[in-house]
């Protein structure tokens, strides 16, 4: 008990004291949202990892996914980082951060105000992301009521208000760069962590070939519904549900591109260099990271026993991960607490900076307030951080039944509104304004019907197909919609072609 307490202690110390020094560079909007757009590669690339993934992964997702697919979840997390990780940095990356400067869009929704010159698009988009990212953030907490339970003796609430508490602090204080600082600091921790969490769970089974074998044994529960119901699915090369598990990929890697506080991490890059190195170091940590957590999860059937079921014999996915640590030594549970701590809080952050400045920036001012001064949209921002996190602990504090599937609701009704009119309207002159309206629509519309009528049986199914729809609609739409001005578009798309001049190193002249 004593090394985990002197572990939490150093762990928050050392975020506080980052608050602290990142004060500096909060003094005004754009540095205390974008970081002055002057983040370097490491730090961009971990704060667009460690907000990427968050407990949701390392528990709930993991143990799920693991559970229904065996070995071939790890599928997910090389997905999350070709997909999510290597090609949003290598599609959206440049692109992002030349047009939004060149437009001075600070979130996302003030991006899709001034690129289809639309005020009402602009609230819109502030109004979906102000009602979906609420119930996200609420579900950052929910990986940590187990693993807290096995680890401390104290109620679960505590932990919660601990970790708010600690976030409000630094984001507070030091705003995007505090929280891009304590991203890289935590992203280490759940490097080194998940490593150390891997070879501790498979040397327990005997190494990883035994636990192969072991797994390969594995017969499907009597009753269970899946596509190849066989001894030996859970570990062969695509599992037992090839279908479903291409939804799961799409779902948690596609997703990214389309969600506020992901992209926003290319609105603070600093340099072309920052890009490149920024692209290959996410990757990378995506790879360890989301590859680790569903390779762990994949050994799930392994651990099967009391602990993971609930009273009426249901699976409760939730458990599997914390009893599959349950056994660990103290200094390794230690570990997985500040690797869990680190995920929630590091995604946490993101989502209330983002929140927060999203409802301030593009719905109160110029919408219910008509012109703030500086100061004052400072002081809403940090209002409205302290707003979301008690929202979220009141949310989290007695979660309803459907949090953690609202996560996945909330991953696919952002993405799936957002998505296709980001990627087009960076790339194509000829995305119209409705087509934008229509993938609204469309985005929000099937995942939230899907909620309650549910015609699609997977709500991650049901925002993977939001997301690929919306790539569809927004070009149908856009052909016989009527076109936007050209001389607005054209306008737009300016900053592309500025002239610059490069080293030699950097290009090759043509001659």
């Amino acid at each position: 008990m004593f090394v985990k307490i002197l572990l939490l202690i150093v762990f928050f110390a050392s975020m506080i004291l980052i608050g602290f020094i990142s004060r500096k560079h909060a003094k005004n909007v754009n540095d205390f949202v974008l970081g002055g757009r002057s983040v370097g590669p490491w730090l961009s690339a971990f704060a667009y990892g460690t907000s990427y993934f968050s407990a949701v992964v390392f528990v709930g997702y993991a143990g799920q996914f693991g559970w229904k697919y065996g070995i071939a979840s790890t599928w997910i997390g090389i997905g999350n980082a070709v997909i999510g990780s290597l090609m949003a940095w290598a599609i959206l990356g440049r692109r992002t951060r030349v047009m939004t400067q060149a437009l001075s869009a600070k979130t996302m929704p003030d991006f899709f105000g001034k690129r289809f010159d639309s005020n009402a698009l602009k609230i819109a988009a502030s109004a979906i992301a102000f009602v979906f990212l609420i119930p996200y953030t609420a579900s950052v907490y929910n990986g940590l009521s187990r693993l807290f339970g096995m680890a401390f003796d104290i109620p679960y609430i505590w932990c919660v208000i601990a970790m708010a508490v600690l976030t409000a602090v630094y984001v507070l204080l030091g705003g995007y760069m505090a929280t891009a600082l304590n991203d890289f600091v935590q992203g280490l921790i759940m490097i080194g962590g998940i490593i150390a969490i891997i070879a501790a769970v498979l040397n327990g089974q005997g190494g990883f070939t035994q636990a192969l074998i072991k797994l390969s044994e594995v017969k499907p529960a009597e009753g269970e519904t899946l596509a190849v119901a066989q001894t030996g699915v859970f570990d062969s090369f695509f599992g037992p549900d090839p279908l479903n598990l291409l939804g799961v990929v799409i779902l948690t890697s596609l997703g990214t591109w389309g969600l506020p506080q992901m992209v926003q991490k290319f609105y603070a890059i600093k340099s072309e260099k920052a890009i490149k190195t920024g692209m290959i170091v996410s990757t990378f940590f995506a790879v360890v990271i989301a590859g680790g957590c569903y390779f762990l999860g994949g050994f799930a059937r392994l651990f099967d026993g009391e602990a993971i079921h609930g009273a009426n014999g249901a699976m409760v996915y939730d458990a599997i991960i914390p009893s599959m640590l349950s056994s660990l030594p103290d200094i390794l549970i230690g570990i997985v607490i500040v690797l869990v701590l680190s995920a929630s809080m590091s995604t946490l952050s993101s989502l209330v900076l983002t929140s927060s400045s999203t409802l301030t920036l593009d719905f109160i001012n110029g919408t219910i307030v008509k012109k703030m001064s500086e100061r004052k949209q400072l002081l809403c921002i940090r209002i409205f951080v302290v707003f979301f996190i008690v929202i979220s602990v009141v949310i989290a504090a007695d979660p309803p039944t459907f949090i953690a599937q609202l996560m996945g609701i909330s991953w696919g009704a952002l993405a799936g509104a957002f998505l296709a009119p980001f990627v087009y309207g960076l790339y194509w002159k000829g995305t119209t304004q409705l087509s934008v309206w229509a993938s609204f629509a469309f985005g929000v519309g099937i995942t939230v019907a899907n909620m309650f009528f549910k015609f699609i049986a997977s709500p991650i199914n049901a925002g993977a197909i939001a997301m690929v729809g919306g790539l569809i609609i927004v070009p149908i739409v856009s052909k016989i919609t009527p076109k936007m001005n050209k001389e607005h578009t054209d306008k737009m798309f300016q900053c592309y072609e500025e002239k610059v001049e490069v080293t030699r190193k950097t290009a090759i002249e043509d001659k």
